[in-house]
């Protein structure tokens, strides 16, 4: 492949080399243009056929192309339209070098998507106008689009920020991925579905902070808390509620998700546990023990932004959630209560001898009793 390289003038600290590829099969006019644009301090490359001119676009991208129309092999116009047709190049700036000069000519370089024309013989004074004026637009956009990209790196990483304190960072990365900036599930508009609601609650801890300093309390609260939403993260469950010592998770919600209660009862084992060294450590440091109380139930329940103008909530409301609640109040330490619907999901995964009926059990709220099932955690 014929091609010839003019070093540009060298360029002040931190400024792009603005690089031009010249195609013309007159080697003497291809020399004389970029000496010209040379002297105006870019980088010049310059190939003789359309062929070569097709690969060094593709392999090297220029900022501008000054075209010839007449060129070996592939024409200055069917290679123009080539170049506008690619995602990769089609935003090259491109001059098409001419001796036509009937409309119809025009009209075909303009089809093939040129953004200039130049008519031969080359004025070497409308030759530089025209090339700076393509490469201030050509640096204006790519300023533009610089810009356009930080902002949307920007954009991201609040929304990551955000969503952080109810989700995993992978459905986190899910949703930035999948939604526009209209389409976020955190901003749709409420909506019925089904979910698994899974409480815990810190047993006995209400008791233990009567007689404990508030930065104790406090530091105990987050140990807790750092455990179990992490064991909620591991399952993508999404976090709707964080009250006292009492945490409300989410399933199947917002993304659709098969095996919700199976991700419920791994939560729960994991939250379980996790928060056993963490017992232990303030077992030994002289405080009151407690335990994990953890309720699961399914069902039906309203999704959506509430609140007031002042104060919104991203939460769900419903049967389940009020059941779960219920069901994670009477809990004991270590145990986890389960509604009878959850528990026929969740049957083969829980351990023999470590599950037992309940019967049905009257719930406030709940005009019938619920079937209820009790299962004792493993420790680990």
């Amino acid at each position: 492949m014929n091609e010839l390289a003019f070093p540009a003038h060298k360029m002040s600290s931190g400024q792009a080399v603005f690089r031009v590829l010249v195609v013309d099969d007159d080697q003497d006019m291809a020399a004389l243009l970029a000496r010209t644009l040379t002297k105006e301090g870019m980088s010049v490359d310059t190939v003789f056929d359309g062929d070569a001119a097709l690969v060094h676009a593709m392999s090297s991208t220029p900022d501008l192309i000054l075209l010839d129309v007449v060129l070996p092999g592939i024409s200055g116009f069917d290679l123009c339209e080539r170049l506008k047709a690619d995602d990769a190049t089609a935003l090259i700036p491109i001059i098409l070098v001419t001796t036509l000069e009937d409309s119809r000519s025009r009209v075909r370089g303009i089809e093939a998507g040129a953004d200039d024309f130049l008519s031969k013989p080359i004025k070497l004074e409308e030759l530089v106008a025209r090339v700076k004026t393509l490469r201030r637009l050509h640096e204006t956009r790519r300023e533009l689009e610089a810009r356009r990209l930080t902002a949307e790196v920007h954009r991201k990483e609040a929304i990551r920020k955000a969503f952080s304190r109810y989700i995993s960072p992978r459905l986190a990365e899910r949703i930035i991925s999948d939604a526009g900036s209209d389409g976020l599930p955190f901003q749709s508009r409420a909506k019925r579905i089904s979910v698994v609601a899974l409480f815990a609650d810190l047993r006995g801890f209400t008791r233990l902070t009567e007689t404990m300093e508030v930065d104790k309390v406090v530091g105990m609260l987050n140990e807790y808390f750092a455990v179990i939403t992490e064991a909620a993260y591991r399952y993508d469950g999404t976090i709707f509620s964080i009250a006292g010592d009492c945490l409300l998770v989410g399933f199947n919600v917002p993304f659709p998700q098969a095996d919700a209660s199976q991700r419920a009862w791994h939560t729960a084992q994991d939250m379980v546990a996790g928060f056993a060294p963490v017992l232990a450590g303030w077992t030994q440091g002289g405080g009151l023990p407690t335990g994990v109380g953890i309720g699961i139930a399914s069902g039906e329940a309203i999704i959506g932004n509430i609140g007031s103008p002042h104060h919104m909530s991203y939460t769900i409301i419903g049967d389940a959630v009020n059941t779960a609640a219920r069901l994670m109040q009477m809990a004991r330490g270590g145990e986890l209560l389960v509604s009878d619907v959850v528990y026929d999901s969740i049957r083969d995964l829980v351990p023999a001898g470590s599950v037992a009926s309940r019967g049905k059990v009257p719930l406030r709220g709940k005009t019938e009793a619920t079937p209820v099932y009790s299962i004792e955690l493993a420790k680990r």
